[in-house]
């Protein structure tokens, strides 16, 4: 039995590998892809997810445009790191496909409402685990308008947040300062509607790491397929950062997806912080190890209780990736939706 799994994205180098590694894995069952603003416009967001579906043999995936700016912040790309482009600027030929006519969210409730329906009734359980790799913009819209899409969710394992670090600021990952609001709104939502939620964030982010050497033997597997550009997307970062190997980024949470055995989770409670002068975007990991009385904390225990990922087996990780991607567990080219 396959996983079905539908990836909101801001694609953006590592997402780029996330979507390879979620079209080709027979573990899974890619049901969508969903757009957002982020890495580089919504436009450009598009553009890249079909270009790399498209390389991957997956044009039967639906791929939907959502938002294209924050709830409230105007939007702030990552082009600089990512290329202009968002992909790299690698010149791939551009996809023959086009977006689905639905709207992001609209496209999420349908795809919901039929697994929730396909699991009723003593069914096998075909309900949807979300895996969001950018601001959580579409993903609050949905749970918003739409909460009875609940019903079709399995989890939420995003990759967002940190317990320790930043990056986009010394507080706050990118993709959880990108839409703050939006992330408050989907843990929020989340703890209402009783969806597990895990957190996949920066503390173990860059740890499963791809070598250039490793790069090289997919590029030249030629052919403009999926393990060409999943070379050419790792040599890129290793090229942008003078280094000899490079993360697979997102890739790692669609990992923890199909392998969850590979990351060392603990329960905690998380809140965004919205209004920090330097902190605004942080999520706050509750790690007291203590249950005394909190009397004397004003703020109280934070509601949303999370699956934080705080370890990772860095190489398994990177070993899944690069097995999945050069084809060894590929099922690329079926064309197939069960």
């Amino acid at each position: 039995m396959t996983t079905p799994v539908i990836l909101d994205v801001d694609t953006g180098v590592d997402d780029a590998c996330a979507l390879l590694l979620a079209a080709l894995h027979p573990g899974l069952d890619l049901r969508a892809v969903t757009c957002a603003g982020g890495n580089a416009p919504v436009e450009s967001v598009v553009r890249n997810t079909l270009t790399v579906l498209e390389a991957a043999g997956r044009l039967d995936v639906p791929v939907a445009r959502g938002a294209a700016r924050p709830l409230l912040e105007h939007p702030v790309d990552a082009t600089h790191v990512h290329g202009l482009d968002g992909m790299g600027d690698l010149d791939w030929p551009k996809a023959r496909a086009h977006a689905d006519p639905r709207h992001a969210v609209e496209l999420l409730r349908d795809e919901l409402a039929a697994a929730a329906a396909a699991s009723a009734d003593g069914s096998p359980d075909r309900r949807i685990t979300l895996v969001p790799l950018a601001p959580l913009t579409n993903l609050a819209l949905l749970l918003r308008t739409h909460p009875e899409a609940a019903a079709g969710i399995r989890e939420i394992v995003f990759m967002g947040g940190a317990a320790h670090v930043g990056n986009a600021t010394a507080s706050a990952e990118f993709n959880v300062f990108h839409d703050p609001e939006a992330a408050a709104v989907v843990l929020d939502a989340a703890g209402e509607l009783g969806i597990p939620v895990t957190m996949y964030g920066l503390d173990v982010f860059y740890e499963p790491r791809v070598s250039a050497a490793r790069a090289a033997e997919l590029v030249r597997a030629g052919g403009r397929g999926a393990a060409e550009l999943g070379g050419r997307l790792i040599a890129y970062q290793c090229q942008r950062f003078s280094s000899a190997a490079a993360t697979i980024g997102d890739a790692g949470a669609v990992c923890a997806v199909i392998d969850r055995s590979g990351v060392m989770t603990h329960r905690l409670p998380v809140r965004v912080e919205l209004a920090g002068t330097w902190s605004r975007g942080r999520t706050i990991v509750d790690r007291r190890d203590w249950s005394g009385d909190l009397d004397h904390d004003p703020h109280g225990v934070a509601p949303a209780a999370v699956d934080v990922c705080l370890e990772v087996e860095a190489e398994r990780y990177a070993e899944l990736w690069l097995e999945t991607v050069s084809g060894a567990r590929s099922r690329a080219g079926t064309g197939a939706r069960t």
